[in-house]
């Protein structure tokens, strides 16, 4: 058994997320949003290169010291799956690797807003799910995707750095593949899945201005297209598509962007009273006044179109988070610090509320 197994089943029996491991500390967990120490023995340089080196392919290996970055996949038989991500810092080698749940929780399990459901049985277009790293983004896809996976039968294709959810066939052919291991690049992957007539594309990383290309290509082609962004709402997401590309050809992009988006969710992971994490979401979908929005570039509407568009299920980010301390899901003082207009919030603070760690 590699020797980083024994953390990470300390980490799960601690109910953590994340295991952080730096030379000179002891590893840390991240509990309930707070990082703790998993012990008190610090990882020499010799120990974390054991370590990471034990659970990585030798080619993966050379391509981390090359590189000095990475990304894998770790899996502890009949315990759980990691998504390990290999760094370099001050200190010499890191590495931190979060879990990945067995099961694929469902929409129901999530408590997702209805109207994705709307996305999932679209035929084509762009859907971006955005939001700042663990904010569960690939949680939320993956009950999409297993979502169409028990309502329909289309081919989907993942296209993830490393695989995160591995779904089973049910009404859907679901076809995964893995940057580094099944191809080369976003880009190459993307390429040959245009030929090899998905119905859906799941992309686990819109990062590189070519993987976004190609996107916005397979959208505009009649597939339906799922990717990611970590952007953390609806404006921004449109705004970070058009500034990928050079100056030249952003006209071109907003009148192909204003074709074929077809929504917009953006995420954010909130404590949850009395324990635990609760999403919270903006949501844009497709609406009559949104493709002249993009096409003459005045995305500062976009936030007028999704507050109007409450009926067809649009949300802003404030508007939901509201909706969780009205339910009792969150506490005023958290909504406060994750809103972008503090106003209305700010009245339902308690005195001392935002003194001491806030």
């Amino acid at each position: 058994m590699p020797a980083i197994d024994d953390l990470l089943k300390t980490m799960l029996e601690r109910g953590g997320s994340d295991l952080h491991l730096t030379v000179g500390l002891p590893p840390k967990t991240r509990v309930s949003g707070a990082l703790t120490p998993l012990n008190d023995t610090p990882f020499t340089a010799e120990k974390m290169e054991v370590f990471l080196q034990e659970i990585c392919p030798p080619a993966r290996w050379a391509q981390f010291l090359d590189t000095k970055d990475l990304d894998l996949a770790h899996e502890i038989p009949g315990v759980a799956r990691f998504r390990g991500n290999y760094l370099y810092n001050h200190w010499g080698q890191a590495a931190v690797f979060r879990q990945i749940p067995a099961k694929i929780l469902s929409f129901d399990d999530l408590k997702l807003p209805p109207v994705l459901k709307k996305l999932c049985n679209l035929r084509e277009g762009l859907v971006v799910v955005t939001g700042p790293t663990g904010s569960g983004k690939s949680t939320t896809l993956a009950a999409m995707i297993d979502y169409i996976n028990e309502t329909s039968a289309r081919h989907i294709i993942t296209i993830e750095d490393p695989i995160e959810f591995v779904h089973q066939n049910k009404q859907c052919t679901i076809v995964h593949r893995e940057v580094g291991d099944h191809t080369r690049s976003f880009a190459d992957a993307l390429k040959g899945a245009m030929r090899h007539d998905p119905d859906i594309l799941l992309l686990g990383e819109m990062r590189e201005l070519e993987t976004i290309k190609l996107a916005l290509g397979c959208a505009s082609m009649g597939m339906l297209v799922f990717g990611t962004l970590h952007t953390n709402n609806a404006p921004k997401t449109i705004d970070r598509i058009i500034n990928a590309f050079p100056a030249d050809e952003q006209n071109q992009v907003r009148v192909m962007l204003a074709g074929c988006l077809a929504g917009v969710v953006s995420q954010l992971l909130c404590k949850r009273i009395p324990k635990g994490r609760c999403a919270v979401h903006e949501i844009l979908v497709q609406h009559e006044a949104l493709p002249n929005t993009i096409r003459s570039g005045q995305i500062s509407n976009i936030r007028a179109i999704i507050e109007g568009g409450g009926a067809d299920g649009m949300i802003t980010m404030d508007q939901s988070l509201l909706a969780r301390v009205q339910d009792g899901s969150i506490a005023p003082v958290e909504a406060y610090m994750k809103a972008a207009n503090k106003a209305p919030f700010a009245a339902l603070l308690k005195p001392g509320d935002l003194d001491g760690g806030h």
